[in-house]
């Protein structure tokens, strides 16, 4: 049985995490779930202990301070890889990403080299945003596509369905964007290496229980890291 880790990285999401966990595992035998927590002061360590007590598919990997996404996911991306993963998933804490679409992750991914959850295929597929900030995540969108010339639709989509061998051929310890910049980073460094990308529609909804993580300087970033990553490519750096 090939074994998938999802990734999940959190900081302030115990009432949401208690709920996740049980809900990604009954999505299948071989996964597992890797919280990676950045010392939340709300206990959320706490509950992924106690599940991991458990539940032997449960871990946790506990850091320092609060780093940000990008951080997060790379050291939960570098934990499943030396621990035997063969497919990594990386999934929001905040049930944003649909649970129940991971079965159909993992079919798309024995012919893909990675997938992607798209709020903006099929149209618009977002529940509950307030307007501005979908505009903000739509126009932006737009604009990275223009500046990198991706060809997907969700260029900062952050559900992802990675095959072993595709984060092992990309730089990760190079890997320079955080927030949500990141996903933009990873999504593009997979395509210039010249991996095939499944885009699946999804349906996001906001949280309900918790703070979103967004704020003006992860907006900023992902407005410069794509001049970044186009002129890296360029230069043959990236």
């Amino acid at each position: 049985m090939k074994r998938t880790v999802v990734v999940v990285p959190t900081y302030n999401e115990r009432g949401n995490i208690e709920r996740l966990i049980p809900a990604v595992l009954d999505q299948g035998e071989g996964i597992s779930v890797l919280v990676v927590d950045d010392n939340s002061p709300d206990g959320t360590s706490e509950v992924v202990e106690s599940l991991a007590a458990v539940d032997p598919r449960v871990s946790l990997l506990r850091r320092s301070h609060r780093q940000g996404i990008g951080p997060a996911y790379i050291a939960g991306f570098q934990h499943a890889l030396s621990n035997g993963a063969d497919y990594i998933v990386q999934m929001d804490a905040d049930f944003s990403h649909p649970v129940a679409m991971l079965p159909q992750f993992l079919e798309y991914v024995d012919k893909y080299d990675m997938v992607l959850g798209s709020r903006y295929l099929a149209g618009i597929t977002v529940v509950n945003w307030p307007i501005e900030r979908l505009l903000l995540s739509y126009f932006g969108n737009w604009y990275a596509r223009k500046v990198t010339g991706l060809p997907v639709a969700d260029v900062t989509g952050g559900f992802k369905c990675w095959r072993r061998r595709t984060l092992e051929r990309i730089p990760l310890e190079r890997v320079r964007s955080n927030g949500y910049a990141f996903q933009i980073e990873m999504t593009y460094r997979a395509w210039r290496v010249g991996y095939n990308i499944k885009e699946v529609p999804i349906i996001f909804e906001d949280r309900t229980v918790g703070d979103s993580k967004m704020n003006k300087s992860i907006a900023a970033e992902a407005l410069w890291i794509v001049w970044w990553l186009r002129i890296m490519n360029l230069l043959g750096r990236l």
